[in-house]
């Protein structure tokens, strides 16, 4: 064993010399010393996420769709993600982004509803009141760096009138009529605010319709997309769930793409 001396005094070198201290972290070469640090990073970046979000009202309800793909990277790993349901008798919600930031979510707010439920008090949430938590919630992870990576898109029936509100990651939220998430905001937006000015009073078939022909559009389009969706429809009779279903698809438009290469 090696020795040290000290004077006329012989002392062994320490028996865990540049080793794993107990009830701690080992400092591997190249890492950073803060491993505990190390380690919550990764939980900051995507894995599997979703793509786009469309929302719309109608005449006496609101219609939230999304497709059904869990991308993992680029790869179209996981093929049955739904990313809509149902939290009350008058609130829907789609998400966005990370699923399992979602799926997080979602069981914190089943939660909610299950509590409220138990107060048997007569109330329950209301569209606005989870919109307006989900803003706190998100701007609050965002504050701390550590962000839920996700786009909420809230659709509900506030006092008997059809709302419609979204969220981002960053906290920043509005309402609208016409409300679409990530590469939906680029090409399904449009497409919805210009059917909104030609038909104002869209019908419920009308909305459907509309959201449909946008996820076809992003299919074309998004290579994050997938021809399954889901789409839910909330009016004052409930909420309906549909899917999944596949969209109409027509391959001979491709060769009007030109100058992708």
């Amino acid at each position: 064993m090696a020795m040290s001396t000290s004077g006329d005094w012989y002392s062994p070198a320490p028996f865990w010399h540049n080793g794993p201290a107990p009830a701690s972290f080992y400092n591997f070469p190249g890492v950073s010393s803060n491993s505990a640090t190390h380690l919550s990073q990764r939980s900051q970046t995507p894995i599997t996420t979703g793509t786009s979000v469309l929302g719309t009202t109608f005449n006496g309800g609101v219609v939230i769709a999304a497709d059904i793909l869990g991308s993992y990277g680029s790869l179209a790993r996981f093929r049955d993600c739904p990313r809509v349901f149902k939290v009350n008798d008058n609130i829907i919600l789609g998400a966005g982004g990370d699923y399992a930031d979602f799926q997080y979510l979602k069981d914190v707010i089943e939660q909610k509803v299950l509590e409220e439920e138990c107060l048997d008090d007569g109330f329950s949430l209301k569209p606005k009141s989870l919109h307006c938590w989900l803003t706190r919630v998100l701007y609050n992870r965002r504050s701390k760096f550590d962000p839920l990576w996700n786009n909420f898109i809230v659709g509900g029936l506030q006092d008997n009138e059809p709302f419609l509100g979204t969220v981002d990651k960053l906290g920043t939220a509005f309402l609208d009529r016409h409300i679409a998430t990530g590469y939906g905001a680029y090409l399904a937006l449009p497409l919805m605010r210009e059917e909104a000015e030609k038909n104002p009073n869209m019908t419920e078939s009308d909305a459907r319709r509309l959201l449909i022909k946008c996820l076809e559009i992003l299919y074309y389009r998004d290579a994050r997309s997938f021809p399954k969706y889901q789409i839910a429809t909330l009016t004052k009779e409930g909420v309906r769930i549909e899917g999944p279903e596949s969209v109409q698809q027509d391959w001979k438009v491709a060769h009007y793409v030109k100058d992708y290469e």
